[in-house]
């Protein structure tokens, strides 16, 4: 019987090691604050005004219907971020990597982009009035919709005229 129990320990050990580990991400309670590890956290419909996100790492977190106004987002990590209807009014993106983050129906105006990577970002529908955009690298963004009145594009040169939607005119 001794045998056959230490092989039954073996087994479950065996099979417990296999198993994919299953940890708490603990950084997801963490408060905002710059420097702040949220990787894959969720923040869907919660209020974040004014938050100090600077040099945050924010890979693939959610901030869906959130309110991030003036919030500061400068120099962050943030690929494949979802700001999916998100309030972002006044926040600030400056030198952050906004790689395929998705800005679908975002209120972005007055936010500031210098110098942002925004290359294969979504900002379809986005309201990007009044907002800055100099340095941005908006390669292979989907602007498709977006309203530009008012935003300085790219060149830091160019203001987008009144009815602007989906390019710079």
């Amino acid at each position: 019987m001794k045998a056959s129990g230490t092989r039954y320990w073996a087994l479950l050990l065996a099979l417990v090691m296999t198993l994919p580990a299953i940890t708490a991400h603990a950084e997801c309670l963490d408060a905002p604050a710059a420097g702040v590890d949220w990787e894959r956290c969720y923040f869907d419909g919660n209020d974040l005004r004014g938050a100090t996100l600077s040099n945050a790492n924010l890979r693939d977190a959610t901030f869906s219907r959130a309110d991030l106004s003036e919030a500061d987002f400068s120099g962050a990590n943030a690929f494949r971020v979802k700001f999916i209807s998100a309030k972002l009014e006044n926040a600030v993106f400056d030198g952050a990597r906004l790689d395929e983050a998705d800005f679908t129906k975002a209120d972005l105006r007055g936010a500031s982009f210098r110098g942002a990577r925004l290359r294969r970002a979504r900002l379809f529908d986005a309201d990007l009035r009044g907002a800055d955009l100099t340095g941005a690298n908006i390669r292979n963004a989907d602007l498709l919709g977006a309203y530009l009145a008012g935003a300085t594009w790219i060149d830091g040169q160019r203001i987008c005229a009144e009815g602007s939607r989906g390019q710079c005119g």
